[in-house]
Formats: structure tokens, C-alpha cells, sequence
């Protein structure tokens, strides 16, 4: 098994070869750690400035402004260097739309989010995909399934909860109630009652492993050293479901489950039900596409479903996804190759990806 306690690299912009490296390439992810000045024009700039690179023996670094200011720079007109950075200007006001939206009786059009913003439609729908890795109509779609649950699982009635979430018609919430609840609005306010979830806990040679099911696929593999513990966290996820002891049937579904924990590079070839946010559904996604043997960092996921600022999101969906090894999150590590949590624990993320990497 690889070890778990991995030297540190040494920073990226902790040299100057890797700092001017950076201005090259204008990288942002560098702007909150250094500036560079140019001698010849006289100003300082962020490492992600779009003005013409100048040469190396013109450029100096400083830790902050104050520093190139003290040594005789103005700041560039251009980037803006002691402004916030430009990611965090866009962020904040991407999390203002994100406020409106959530505190919204109903959506907010497109174009009402975009004047509130400044911006043009195109330009906020574009900025707004970019930071959040989803599109204003699908948040506002999760946001207002979100606030179902929260009132169904309050107790209230059906038609209170439609109404309180944001929904102005029955119709429209039994048109999503499926993909959002997974169940009928009823069934999901009495705690999962009238569902039918078959279950299982089989052994591995990684621990206990529970495998539960609806009618429309595999919805949890779920591992642990305590097989009890494993049937709580079911119960606590539906409290009045009508969960049903493994039949000869399905036994073949927790054995399919065994074999993929021992051999996790066969992949997973039966029904899956997977529910989550739009953004959540976007990354299990992706997770899915990477090759067994090969790993992606947070960021690299983040890139690959269009949301390129979002690597944390990208890190908490990971966190969240409740198939394990068939949604491999497994696969998922930090920038610098090391393994970062695992919501079955770390030392199983080894086993895993050795396993994937000795086949």
C-alpha cells in the first residue's frame, strides 16, 4: 500500500525561476502570493497581467505593494494590483446573485440577475457558469429543491411545501419530484414511507460493505469497519422506508460490489440510481469518465465540467457522493498527487488506487 505521509513539495512561487515562470504564463491562481515590477516602465503588476511581458532583467519581484511602492513603482492601470483580485471580484459578485436567488419568492429571470449584476445576460450567464460550475437556472433549480426538503422534512403539508419552496403549481412539483426526491413529495415528508430499499452488508477485504437499492438501481455502497453502523446511516437516510432484507437476487448485486472493491479497475456495469444538485450530478459525472490506474487533482475536475474556479466545490461533492468505487472519488487527489480525505477513510483510498495502478 503507498504511503500516506508524502514529502511536501517545495511551494510553487516560493523561487524566483517559479515566479517568473508564473508572469509567463499570467497565471492567477499566483496574484495572492507575489507582484513583479518592470524597471523600464516603472509600474508593478499582478502575475496575471495582460500587458506585453517585458524582459527578465527588467522584472524584480515583491511580496505585496507595499513593498513595490516603497521601491519606487506605481501601480499598473491595467491589472489593478491593489484591488482585490479579479477572481475574487468576480466571486463576490456571483455570491450577491447567489444571495438573490436564495432569498427569492421565485427565481429571478435571467435578465433581473444581470442588472442587479452590471453586466450584460451573456456576459453574467458566462461569469456565473464560470464561478459556480452550473448555469443560474440550474442554482436556482437545486436552491428551490433544497428548500423542498427543508419544508418537507419540517412536516408541513404538500401544498405548503410546494407553495414555501418556490413551486406555483402542483403540477411543476410532481414534474420534478422524481429526479429531486427520489420518491413522491409525501413519501419524502414521512421520512421515505412507501419507499422500498433493499439492503445487504456483505464482507471485503477492506471492511464491511453495505449495498442498497431502489427500484431503479444501486443508490449507496457505502464501507466501514462496524456493518451496524452502516445499516444506521441507511435508516437515519430514510427513517420510514420500508428497507427489505437481501433476497437470493440481489445477493448478486452485493457480490458485483465485493468484486469491485477487490478489483476495482473491472468497473461497474449495473443501474445506478444516483440524485444529487445539478453541480453534484456534474462532478459524479466526470468522476465516471477517468480511467481505473489514473488519478485527477480537484482542479483538473473542476476544469473538465467547465467550472474552473471550483475545485472546493469539486472537493465537497467528492465528500458527498454515497456510491463508493462505482462513482469512483477515489481517483481524486490533491495538486501535488497526495491522497486528501476519503469519506471511508484514507487508508482505503490507497488500497484502491494500488489495486487500480498493480492490475
Amino acid at each position: 500500500m503507498r504511503p500516506l505521509d508524502l514529502p511536501s513539495p517545495t511551494p510553487a512561487f516560493a523561487t524566483d525561476t517559479g515566479r517568473w515562470a508564473a508572469v509567463q504564463a499570467r497565471d492567477p491562481s499566483a496574484d495572492a502570493h507575489f507582484f513583479y515590477s518592470v524597471r523600464t516602465t516603472g509600474v508593478f503588476c499582478r502575475p496575471s497581467c495582460a500587458a506585453r511581458p517585458a524582459l527578465r532583467e527588467n522584472v524584480a519581484f515583491h511580496a505585496d505593494p507595499a513593498a513595490a511602492r516603497a521601491a519606487g513603482f506605481r501601480p499598473c492601470k491595467r491589472c489593478r494590483p491593489e484591488d482585490p483580485p479579479k477572481a475574487e471580484r468576480e466571486a463576490a459578485v456571483i455570491a450577491r446573485a447567489c444571495r438573490h436567488i436564495e432569498e427569492a419568492e421565485t427565481p429571478p429571470s435571467l435578465n433581473d440577475l444581470a442588472d442587479a449584476a452590471n453586466l450584460s445576460p451573456h456576459h453574467f450567464h458566462r461569469l456565473f457558469r464560470k464561478v459556480t460550475g452550473v448555469t443560474p437556472k440550474a442554482y436556482a433549480a437545486a436552491n428551490r429543491a433544497a428548500r423542498l426538503r427543508g419544508e418537507l422534512a419540517s412536516g408541513v403539508s404538500v401544498t405548503e411545501a410546494l407553495y414555501g419552496a418556490g413551486f406555483n403549481a402542483p403540477s411543476r412539483l410532481y414534474a420534478a419530484a422524481d429526479g429531486v426526491l427520489g420518491m413522491k413529495p409525501k413519501a419524502y415528508r414521512d421520512g421515505g414511507a412507501e419507499a422500498q430499499i433493499r439492503f445487504a452488508v456483505g464482507a471485503s477485504s477492506l471492511g464491511a460493505i453495505l449495498v442498497a437499492a431502489t427500484d431503479k438501481g444501486v443508490c449507496a455502497i457505502t464501507l466501514g469497519d462496524d456493518a451496524d453502523a452502516l445499516v444506521r446511516d441507511l435508516q437515519d437516510r430514510f427513517p420510514k422506508a420500508e428497507l427489505i432484507g437481501a433476497d437470493e437476487a440481489f445477493e448478486a448485486t452485493v457480490a458485483a460490489a465485493v468484486g469491485l472493491v477487490e478489483r476495482p479497475s473491472t468497473g461497474w456495469s449495473l443501474p445506478l440510481d444516483i440524485r444529487g444538485t445539478a453541480f453534484q450530478q456534474k462532478v459524479w459525472q466526470a468522476l465516471r469518465t477517468i480511467p481505473a490506474g489514473e488519478t485527477r487533482s480537484y482542479g483538473e475536475v473542476a476544469r473538465a465540467i467547465d467550472a474552473p474556479d471550483a475545485h472546493r466545490a469539486v472537493a465537497k461533492a467528492c465528500s458527498e457522493n454515497a456510491i463508493a468505487i462505482a462513482v469512483p472519488c477515489h481517483r481524486v487527489v490533491r495538486k501535488d498527487g497526495a491522497l486528501s480525505g476519503y469519506r471511508w477513510g484514507v487508508e482505503r483510498k490507497a488500497a484502491l488506487l494500488d489495486r487500480e495502478q498493480a492490475r
